[in-house]
């Protein structure tokens, strides 16, 4: 097998990505635009659409033979940040599964107590952003705080995907700017630079654009006729689990931990206080689990087929075209961040998107005269911005999730929420912005 360094360009390598997007994108629009069926995007089978995917890249580079291919593919499946966001998933699917939706629907109400409801999604917005920034990861933020967004929509009458997207848009935030979140460690690392630095440049970005979003949420929700639609009553004993949680991970512990916390002391709660017995303690953490299946195969089987594209070639030639296309400083900024963007698109995953696409963001910092601490900053945001409007990111596929657990009457897909996500949107404008204003001087 090839090492990695005799890897060739073969552009033909990315052709399992479209074919996955034409399948999901292409099929869903047909049939929530065209044909007009109801939920279109969701009648679409994503996981066999990546197994569609997986099978042409299969079929792709003979002079690799099949058993060659599958040792690939494990050693992707294999890679430590797939066995994170996996045990992430499990941790969570168990955490949602304990408290089940009356926790939630006691935490909205809570909530509602205190915050009149034309400002609830943006104290949404805002809890997402401390949260993530403690935690270090919007996987988790997203996890923890998504169930709460779906009963204060139901509480109030704002949309579901509105408040959903507002949850996304908080934990990206935070992810972005987190000192303990891999993507600033692996930006910072790979380009050498101080955390502190990538810090300071990164929030010139990205509270621009926060700020704004807070303005277009507070605008839509003060046009919208939100109210507390019931006043139910609430357990606080219920609400124990998610204020811990909440309070380890603005303290930043370990997500892990604070997962594994949180469903101790739920279960303990929930036994307790009657909410349920011990075989429906058990049942319900086996529907956690299960909910989470279909967001776990679609990381692995995205795992797999980057790795198959890899090998094949398909990365270098991205990179290649990326790093000829574009000349100046700006360009070579603008460059970077379409560079880490089409590598996120290619993994879903932006800390392995970010890694892959350092080696050549470094070149192209010292060719183009790019400030480490920029490069990192540019490789962490744009990497943000193309991970939260992902229709397969983890971060999306959490947040589907948790509105399946809820069992509404209305499935909302991706495209129900991805027009509603105002904060990556607006960080891409300030992040165009940024590297239109400044200055060309280069400080190391």
């Amino acid at each position: 097998m090839q090492n990695e360094s005799q890897i060739k360009a073969c552009p033909k390598a990315l052709f399992p990505i479209a074919i996955f997007l034409v399948l999901y994108l292409g099929l869903g629009i047909t049939f929530e635009y065209i044909l007009h069926i109801p939920m279109g995007f969701y009648n679409i089978p994503i996981v066999a659409a990546f197994m569609v995917a997986i099978l042409v890249a299969c079929l792709q580079n003979r002079a690799l033979k099949f058993d060659e291919k599958l040792e690939v593919m494990a050693k992707s499946i294999g890679d430590k940040n797939i066995l994170i966001m996996i045990l992430i998933f499990i941790c969570a699917g168990m955490f949602a599964g304990i408290l089940g939706r009356s926790s939630a629907s006691s935490a909205a109400y809570f909530l509602l107590d205190f915050i009149p409801a034309q400002f609830a999604v943006v104290v949404l917005f805002i809890v997402a952003t401390f949260v993530s920034t403690a935690m270090g990861t919007s996987v988790g933020t997203i996890t923890v705080v998504s169930p709460i967004a779906i009963e204060v929509a139901l509480a109030t009458g704002f949309s579901v995907p509105f408040c959903v997207a507002s949850v996304i848009g908080g934990a990206m935030f935070g992810d972005n700017l987190s000192f303990i979140s891999d993507t600033t460690i692996a930006a910072c690392t790979t380009q050498g630079c101080n955390m502190k630095d990538k810090f300071r440049t990164n929030f010139l970005i990205a509270l621009p654009a926060a700020i704004l979003t807070v303005i277009l949420i507070t605008v839509i929700s003060l046009h919208t006729n939100a109210q507390v639609v019931a006043h139910n009553s609430y357990s606080l004993t219920q609400l124990v689990p998610y204020v811990v949680v909440l309070a380890l991970a603005l303290v930043g512990i370990n997500v892990f931990i604070v997962l594994l916390v949180g469903i101790a002391l739920a279960a303990v709660i929930m036994l307790f206080t009657g909410a349920v017995d011990f075989i429906g303690l058990i049942g319900n953490i086996g529907s956690g689990i299960s909910g989470m299946y279909e967001t776990i195969m679609v990381t692995i089987l995205v795992s797999a087929m980057c790795g198959l594209i890899r090998v094949h070639g398909g990365f270098v030639a991205l990179l290649n075209f990326i790093h000829k296309i574009f000349k100046g400083h700006r360009g070579g900024q603008l460059g970077v961040g379409l560079l880490v963007s089409a590598m996120d698109v290619a993994t879903a995953n932006n800390t392995v998107a970010i890694v892959m696409a350092a080696p050549i963001a470094k070149q192209m910092s010292d060719e183009f005269k790019i400030s480490p601490r920029k490069t990192a900053s540019l490789l962490d945001t744009f990497s943000c911005i193309m991970q939260g409007i992902l229709p397969y990111g983890a971060q999306m596929l959490v947040a589907l999730a948790a509105i399946a657990a809820t069992k509404l009457e209305t499935n909302y897909s991706a495209f129900d929420i991805i027009p509603l996500m105002f904060y990556p949107m607006l960080l891409l404008v300030s992040s165009l912005a940024f590297i239109i204003i400044s200055p060309k001087k280069r400080k190391l």
